[in-house]
């Protein structure tokens, strides 16, 4: 009849409650187990329900239906007195729990009078009673990721919504290799029926720079940490040639294909796995490779100091970076059908030449420096020379060009322009002109390969809050994020994209860089400590 949901404070623990129209009520509890034990941190690739009556004789039926290879085959069962073994052709789970077998394997309800535990993972025999294998990890769980958010350096306002997304982000962190997920999903799509729809299960090297960077602001050194590994074992490899997009274990190859076994979100296909947007030329990506391995250099909190060897492989990177700057790309936008010299890129071709002189710098390599100093200076001085648009007043998305793109937002952000040059606050004006509808903004306006963009991308319309706050107009800022808050979902989570019109959330979920976005944004206009009380 209605549920209600929400996590366990300061973990992604969720409880969900339901209610029947006859007075019957039940609790629902799910974790992914993860603690430390034994001097290492234990999680397994596991998934732990538990399930109580609060109220009524509510009947319940559980149907646990794995299947493989994206739901192409089904494995066969094999069970004992507590559990059910799921055995497939690369794979076996192990479901064991202390509530009727027979229940389990027939699909058949029960009247539920006392509460159960089930555990689904790795096919081995659960070392203890199921109830107290389960409430054990429960409590640890729970310790460990309020211990993490007790370790956590958060601005005044906005709390919850900031520690709700801090969780979210390093849930995306895989920590055997360092990478960043885009998102937990595949498929979801950008709007209705677009066929906008892509696998975002993997590690962008720019989202994950936004990541690590957020994390990092927040005291969650670790992944950064765990990230510069990643994307320097990965430039070691490519010798200073780097793809957009790579695979949680660092693999290049993602190729992408379309499944014909699922039907899609809500029927709206296609389902996509692996990404082509690998093969694409991005050549941002060097500054967003330059702009983490920065926080080496600078960061005394990280246990790998920068040194002069991490540095010359660096500059593998920003010779990378001045080769391209002004050569055509599919942009951060990935766009399929058409390469231009899209603004961001060469803007972060600066980054990553105007980074390396700040290390050079830190070094006292000063030749060094000067060097990295010369290229960015003359990067800098072709971007406005070809992206600056007089008669618009702003700098346009591609050089020469007349549209403009929502990533113009960041140039202050990345240091390009000074908030207070008035290039700056006329881009910004042109944005609000021709990208704001209502209180969201859309990454672009001009049709692409799929047609006219229909919902709003939501880190877009934070970045659109800093660049007020960047202009001193923190009054329309604030007034703005907490419209864009009101937009989460119930537990606190963005998509990709949304409805501008309905709030309706759309796109893969949740999504890295729309929580990087409101947690920047909130550490930005949040009200200091020592002002607060």
């Amino acid at each position: 009849e209605r549920s209600e949901q929400a996590y366990v404070a300061n973990t992604p623990v969720l409880v969900t409650r339901l209610y029947d129209a006859s007075g019957g009520a039940i609790e629902i509890t799910d974790l992914a187990p993860r603690f430390r034990q034994f001097g290492r941190l234990f999680c397994p690739s596991q998934l732990v329900r538990m399930v109580r009556p609060l109220a009524g004789s509510p009947r319940v039926r559980v149907l646990l239906r794995p299947a493989a290879d994206y739901g192409r085959s089904r494995p066969q069962r094999t069970w004992g007195s507590n559990h059910v073994r799921y055995v497939g052709a690369e794979h076996v789970v192990r479901a064991t729990a202390d509530c009727s077998i027979t229940a389990l394997l027939e699909e058949t309800p029960f009247v539920l009078r006392a509460p159960f535990a089930l555990l689904l993972g790795p096919d081995e025999t659960l070392q203890g009673a199921v109830a107290e294998v389960a409430r054990r990890f429960l409590e640890q769980t729970v310790d460990y990721w309020q211990d993490w958010v007790r370790d956590l350096s958060i601005p005044f306002e906005w709390q919850d919504e900031i520690i709700r997304a801090a969780i979210t982000l390093k849930l995306a962190a895989h920590d055997d290799t360092g990478a960043v997920v885009a998102a937990f999903t595949t498929s979801i799509p950008e709007s209705a029926a677009s066929g906008r729809n892509w696998d975002y299960r993997h590690c962008w090297l720019r989202d994950a720079y936004f990541v690590a960077n957020a994390l990092n602001r927040l005291n969650a050194t670790r992944t950064m940490e765990r990230y510069l590994g990643y994307i320097i074992n990965i430039a070691a490899r490519d010798e200073g040639a780097l793809q957009p997009v790579y695979s949680v274990s660092g693999r290049p190859e993602i190729e992408e294909r379309e499944l014909d076994s699922l039907p899609g979100y809500r029927g709206m296909g296609p389902v996509r796995v692996g990404n082509q947007a690998y093969r694409q030329v991005q050549n941002d990506v060097y500054g967003s490779a330059v702009l983490a391995a920065t926080h080496a250099f600078f960061d005394q909190r990280l246990y790998a100091v920068g040194n002069e060897g991490l540095f010359r492989q660096l500059e593998a990177l920003g010779e990378r970076a001045v080769a391209v700057h002004a050569q055509p790309d599919a942009g951060l936008w990935e766009l399929r059908g058409a390469a231009h010299v899209h603004t961001f890129s060469s803007v972060m071709c600066w980054v990553a030449c105007d980074r390396l002189a700040k290390i050079a710098s830190r070094l006292g390599l000063q030749e060094r420096s000067r060097h990295w100093r010369m290229h960015a200076d003359g990067i800098h001085a072709v971007i406005c020379a070809r992206a600056w648009h007089a008669g618009r007043g702003s700098f346009v998305a591609t050089f020469e060009g007349e549209a403009l793109d929502a990533s113009l937002l960041l140039l202050a952000e990345l240091g390009f322009l000074r908030a207070d040059d008035a290039r700056f606050a006329g881009t910004v004006a042109a944005v609000e002109r021709e990208l704001k509808r209502g209180d969201f903004v859309f990454r672009y306006a001009a049709p692409d390969d799929f047609g006219t963009p229909a919902n709003a991308f939501i880190v877009c319309t934070f970045w659109y809050i800093d660049a007020l706050a960047a202009l001193g107009r923190r009054d329309e800022a604030r007034a703005l994020f907490e419209a864009t808050l009101a937009r989460r979902n119930r537990l606190g989570l963005y998509s990709e994209h949304i409805d501008p019109a309905s709030g309706e959330l759309w796109g893969n979920f949740p999504q890295t860089y729309s929580m990087v976005g409101m947690i920047n944004s909130a550490t930005r206009l949040s009200i200091p400590w020592d002002q607060a009380f």
